[in-house]
């Protein structure tokens, strides 16, 4: 059956030339030129008259439209069958064209496939049949009371507290949702940082996926397994003449020389984490021999398969990025950055990401000694589009066992505050000191 030519003349009938916008019915969807012929006099007509034409004028006007009198079918239910087919049409060109055969043979199985799978997006996105638009804040009121109902219950969305009680105390944790970058310059703790938000998340209960694109697994289990064990407390140590309660040394552990002793004490240890950690942590690490893909939607795949709460990506620039549409200098990045923040929206995920500050030259004092000096807003590199599709940014630096944390960009508050922090990952602590926000204030930056 012609569906063109039936939803053509509801158009006529109807007097509603509008139909054709309200549906997103383009000449592209007929199936035949004289269907798309007829779409465009109609257009034209109502553009210059103000009202469509009479099927007597359109078949006066075009060679072999058929015109339908007194179709019933609604203007949705024909435009959903003028897409279909025109989706099934698209489809088999694409599959049928000379490009789909040259890509096939040229490509890599895994780009190939992802080519394939942008392609037949765009397909579905072009042949799509819009039904409503946004939300009636008026009639969708039950709506909004069954995910008020929803996220009271915990059923919604979460909140998932950091381990620094000044960022909880200004944004009230990470909503899940939301993506959260955290910057700063070269080997100042960024890693330890976002490790120890993961950590704490999963102590929770929260599912943690990590994408550690410059860390080796061992190395990355090494220092959570001193962290974690310095939340129990496992080590009394004295560092600096302070008394701290500690985890297994970082550096010996990743050497593999502890002491017998504390060897003993650090397999009980992994006996029981399966016991002191409600939540899990899934690492996928540079030296994963499986790990060569690395696109948002190899991210969505594993958050899907890990049902994930929580993402950290160690760094967003080891990711693959999405190709450069937009053809401007940073396109790719700013392209990946927004599909992120898709991604953590359609999942309901926190997501952590990673990347790095400019260098300064204005972080030393007059006798040449480097001071604690967070970046600013303006000091993110890489790209600024993470800047702008973060709900915080989060600029980070350490210092001979103390280090700071700068909230930067905050979209729920939070802006220019800052926290002062116990930097002493080697014994697994990392923690706000206990002063706090006023200590944090005592610093000028």
């Amino acid at each position: 059956m012609a569906y063109g030519e039936s939803l053509l003349s509801k158009v006529i009938d109807a007097n509603d030339p509008t139909a054709l916008t309200r549906y997103g019915i383009e000449e592209s969807h007929m199936g035949t030129e004289a269907e798309r012929k007829a779409l465009r006099f109609i257009r034209e007509y109502a553009e210059k008259n103000g009202r469509a034409p009479d099927y007597r004028t359109v078949a006066a006007e075009v060679a072999g439209f058929t015109y339908m009198p007194e179709v019933a079918d609604s203007f949705e239910w024909l435009a959903s069958k003028v897409k279909a087919d025109a989706s099934k049409r698209m489809q088999h060109a694409f599959y049928t064209s000379r490009e789909f055969s040259e890509n096939f043979s040229a490509m890599k199985p895994d780009e190939f496939a992802e080519w394939v799978r942008g392609k037949l997006d765009g397909i579905t996105s072009e042949t799509a049949v819009r039904t409503k638009v946004g939300t009636d804040i008026k009639r969708d009121t039950d709506a909004f009371l069954d995910e008020y109902r929803k996220r009271k219950e915990g059923r919604s969305f979460k909140i998932w507290r950091s381990k620094f009680p000044t960022i909880n105390r200004e944004i009230g944790g990470y909503l899940s949702g939301n993506m959260y970058t955290w910057y700063g310059r070269s080997g100042r703790g960024k890693s330890i940082f976002t490790m120890e938000e993961a950590i704490e998340a999963a102590f929770q209960g929260a599912n943690v996926l990590v994408w550690a694109m410059e860390m080796s697994r061992f190395e990355w289990m090494a220092r959570a397994y001193s962290s974690i064990s310095a939340r129990r407390g496992v080590i009394s140590a004295t560092i600096d003449g302070v008394d701290y309660e500690a985890g297994f040394e970082n550096r010996a552990l990743l050497a593999g020389k502890l002491s017998e002793e504390f060897e003993r004490g650090f397999e009980a240890f992994l006996a029981e984490i399966n016991e002191t950690i409600p939540g899990t942590i899934v690492v996928r690490a540079v030296d994963d021999k499986d790990f060569s893909s690395r696109r948002v939607r190899d991210l969505e795949a594993d958050i899907l398969a890990t049902k994930a709460d929580v993402v950290v990506i160690d760094p967003y620039y080891y990711m693959t990025y999405e190709a450069n549409t937009s053809k401007t200098a940073g396109g790719d990045a700013a392209e990946t950055s927004k599909k992120l923040r898709a991604l953590a929206g359609r999942t309901q995920t926190v997501i952590h990401g990673i990347t790095q500050a400019e260098e300064v030259r204005d972080d030393k004092d007059d006798e040449g000694n480097r001071e604690l000096r967070p970046p600013t807003r303006a000091e993110l590199k890489k790209s600024k589009a993470f800047l702008e599709d973060s709900a915080l940014t989060i600029g980070i630096d350490t210092l001979d066992g103390i280090g700071v944390i700068q909230l930067n960009k905050g979209r729920n508050g939070g802006e220019g505050v800052t926290v002062e922090v116990v930097y002493l990952p080697n014994y697994g602590i990392v923690r706000e000191t206990e002063t706090g926000a006023e200590a944090a204030g005592q610093f000028n930056f």
